[in-house]
């Protein structure tokens, strides 16, 4: 893999972490449960470190590193709000949101840890995506607790 195709993977990545930031950001606004708020606004800050550390790599590898989320990031936001406007904002709404875009980060992550990636780059990607699945492990727990609730 040349250095282009290095940096163009770890930008994808930067993205990927920009839009779980925002997203968690989104849905820690939203939710109306108060105990929730610190758990997403945590998860905010791991993706916004993440990207900060991708972004470090990019300029040491030469490159110019992505600043904002994707295309298809800021299509989920949109899907976001307007599920929101329709669920009143419900706690399982918001978790099944956050789900789905760990679901997605994680197929990003996976893609990456297909590449020949070198190994100083290989090593962050591999320790972000056990963070990813944390993630998304965590806020699986937590709206099938509210889905139990709901029940």
């Amino acid at each position: 893999m040349d250095i282009e195709e290095v940096i163009e993977t770890v930008n994808d990545l930067i993205e990927t972490c920009k839009d779980g930031e925002y997203g968690f950001r989104r849905c820690a606004e939203r939710i109306e449960a108060p105990q929730l708020k610190p758990v997403l606004d945590r998860r905010a800050d791991e993706c916004q470190k993440a990207a900060t550390d991708l972004q470090t790599i990019i300029s040491q590898l030469g490159g110019t590193a992505e600043t904002r989320g994707s295309t298809l990031g800021a299509v989920h936001r949109g899907w976001v709000s307007v599920r929101d406007a329709l669920s009143g904002n419900s706690e399982l709404a918001v978790l099944e949101e956050c789900e789905r875009g760990e679901n997605a980060a994680l197929a990003r992550y996976r893609g990456a840890l297909e590449a020949a990636l070198p190994p100083h780059v290989r090593n962050i990607v591999e320790r972000q995506y056990e963070g990813v699945k944390r993630n998304r492990d965590q806020v699986r727990t937590l709206r099938n607790e509210a889905h139990a609730e709901k029940a």
